[in-house]
């Protein structure tokens, strides 16, 4: 993302995972792990959308960890459709932000498939450790059904999605919301990329992580 993240590896579940780290300039508010789109489609944490999102938490105090799905870049195993991606993502937040450390503050986002898989992370851990904010932009929900979000956590929740993605309809995005009462954030005339878009995606996104937990 810039000259000064930090790139390393940590032991997966599938062996080696690619990490990429970013600081913020003063003390961090916590961890933010950020998910990438399809690893089969050409996603990787440098993808523009995932580096966005690590800036939005960057400005807003966060550290910002990206990595590798398991299959892509130094990151070891093969693609495994959601269900070793997770285990990946619930790896990396173990290692960025220890269940065993009271004191650090967690925050998960995704884009894409990365969205599709925070979801169910989100679902896996909020029974047992706070999740201060959850960020979910582009979310697939067609490919396999993502998981709902607890309604106790949809104000500290941003879904943002494009209003002509013909990646993921937003169709099938409000109907995956609408059951829920889960609100969406509609950005019109933007595809699934957000090409042309990406420092609005950044002001909703700092936006968001500036307003009050509840």
């Amino acid at each position: 993302m810039n000259s000064k993240t930090q790139k390393t590896s940590i032991a997966g579940p599938a062996g080696a995972l690619d990490l990429a780290l970013d600081m913020p300039a003063g003390e961090s508010r916590g961890m933010a792990v950020i998910a990438h789109p399809h690893p089969l489609f050409g996603g990787t944490l440098d993808n523009k959308v995932v580096q966005t999102l690590a800036r939005a938490f960057v400005q807003s105090g966060w550290t910002a960890v990206r990595f590798n799905f398991r299959g892509v870049g130094g990151s070891a195993g093969s693609h495994d459709e959601g269900r070793g991606e997770l285990e990946d993502l619930l790896a990396v937040v173990e290692h960025a932000a220890p269940a065993s450390d009271g004191q650090a503050a967690l925050a998960l986002a995704g884009f894409s498939f990365g969205a599709f898989v925070t979801t169910h992370a989100f679902a896996r851990l909020q029974a047992s450790r706070p999740i201060e904010k959850l960020v979910l932009v582009g979310t697939s929900v067609s490919r396999a059904p993502a998981a709902p979000i607890d309604s106790a956590a949809h104000q500290r929740t941003l879904v943002v999605h494009g209003e002509q993605d013909d990646t993921v309809l937003l169709l099938d995005v409000m109907d995956w919301a609408r059951p829920q009462a889960l609100p969406v954030t509609v950005v019109p005339g933007v595809g699934h990329f957000f090409h042309g878009q990406l420092p609005l995606l950044k002001n909703l996104v700092t936006r968001h992580l500036a307003s009050p937990v509840n």
